[in-house]
């Protein structure tokens, strides 16, 4: 936990590091109250390759992470899609068009939740998590949170796009939510952002979810 704090200097003065968030995750697979204080996620956005390898090459943070970590797992992206914001900006840079996409998905979705509809978003994460555990199509997925209940994400990977899609507008459970974080305007910010992952390491929960 307190690398949590002491990692920040460090990753303020990396090269080529364009945005990133420490985050903490929860029990479940989606955003939930409960915390896995053994688990933590670095979500990265970097000017190139070469300065992700330099990262990892001569980082003490990346190095902790071989030598002190019981499981870790990193995964590369290339973004498709992103709308909203971040912490006041869209920190994805998209180049060029999704076009046909094969193969496996993964999606970021991050909201910073207004005070006042915290109880309400909290009463409809065990409907979500529940369909979530129904979709055979959803390889891998994680709650993530910058701040304990009130600023949350979601990270997960699915089979293929076709999958993302079922979950998202067939599922009567997801629409129901999404249908009253509109009408209730329940995130002060939002972020949904689709990629293509094409490159993966070590084992979460056991596995690559990728292979």
């Amino acid at each position: 936990m307190r690398h949590m704090a002491f990692d920040r200097p460090l990753l303020r003065r990396t090269e080529g590091l364009t945005f990133w968030r420490l985050l903490g995750t929860g029990r479940g697979r989606s955003m939930s109250l409960g915390a896995d204080l053994r688990r933590w996620a670095l979500y990265a956005v970097w000017r190139g390759p070469a300065d992700l390898e330099e990262f990892l090459a001569t980082s003490p943070i990346a190095a902790r992470w071989r030598s002190e970590a019981r499981e870790s797992w990193h995964v590369r992206l290339t973004p498709l899609a992103a709308r909203g914001a971040w912490a006041g900006r869209n920190p994805i840079a998209i180049e060029g068009g999704a076009g046909g996409v094969q193969g496996p998905v993964a999606v970021l979705t991050r909201a910073s939740i207004r005070f006042s509809r915290l109880a309400a978003f909290y009463r409809s994460v065990p409907a979500v998590d529940e369909l979530l555990r129904r979709q055979d199509g959803c390889l891998a997925s994680i709650g993530m949170g910058e701040w304990p209940l009130a600023r949350q994400a979601t990270f997960s990977l699915w089979r293929d796009s076709a999958s993302v899609r079922a979950f998202a507008y067939r599922g009567a459970e997801h629409q129901q939510v999404i249908e009253r974080v509109r009408s209730h305007d329940w995130y002060a910010e939002e972020l949904f952002a689709r990629f293509i992952p094409y490159g993966s390491e070590g084992t979460w929960d056991g596995t690559d979810p990728l292979r």
